[in-house]
């Protein structure tokens, strides 16, 4: 058996990031949406296909916070949308051309992900600056935990 050397040999796996539990009923809904798009983009021509930036979901005390890079797209060209518990992040950049050497990634892009239902829908933001799309999705006070007290009888 191979031997795993270096600092991460003795250390136990991490887990993967994500916003704790979910329902494994949503969970598959969203494999199954996923695996449809993948199909979907096996049909669609090279040059229409989307793609999707990279991102980064955190969970904070009060909020959960969605980063994504969008270098060079104007504020204008992109839409951020909150449908039920899904976020929805798309956009298009034009093409440009700068001499024989400058290529970038243009052309539709489109992320999508679940988000926790204990969130306050009416107070969610978006701010873009620097390149990096960030949204906000408050939690909603009456999702948060609290310790019940037993009585006796």
């Amino acid at each position: 058996m191979p031997v795993r050397r270096g600092e991460g040999a003795h250390r136990p796996a991490r887990q993967q990031p994500g916003w704790g539990w979910r329902d494994p009923r949503s969970e598959f809904e969203n494999l199954w949406s996923e695996v449809g798009r993948f199909f979907q983009q096996g049909t669609t021509p090279t040059g229409e296909r989307p793609w999707a930036p990279l991102v980064e979901e955190e969970e904070s005390e009060d909020a959960y916070l969605v980063r994504a890079e969008l270098p060079g797209i104007p504020r204008e060209s992109v839409s951020v949308e909150l449908d039920a518990n899904e976020l929805h992040i798309t956009g298009e950049l034009e093409e440009e051309h700068h001499g024989k050497v400058l290529s970038r990634r243009t052309g539709r892009f489109s992320y999508r992900t679940m988000v926790p239902h204990d969130i306050d829908d009416e107070a969610v933001s978006a701010d873009l600056a620097d390149g990096v799309l960030t949204v906000r999705i408050p939690k909603s006070p009456q999702g948060k935990r609290r310790t019940i007290d037993i009585s006796a009888q």
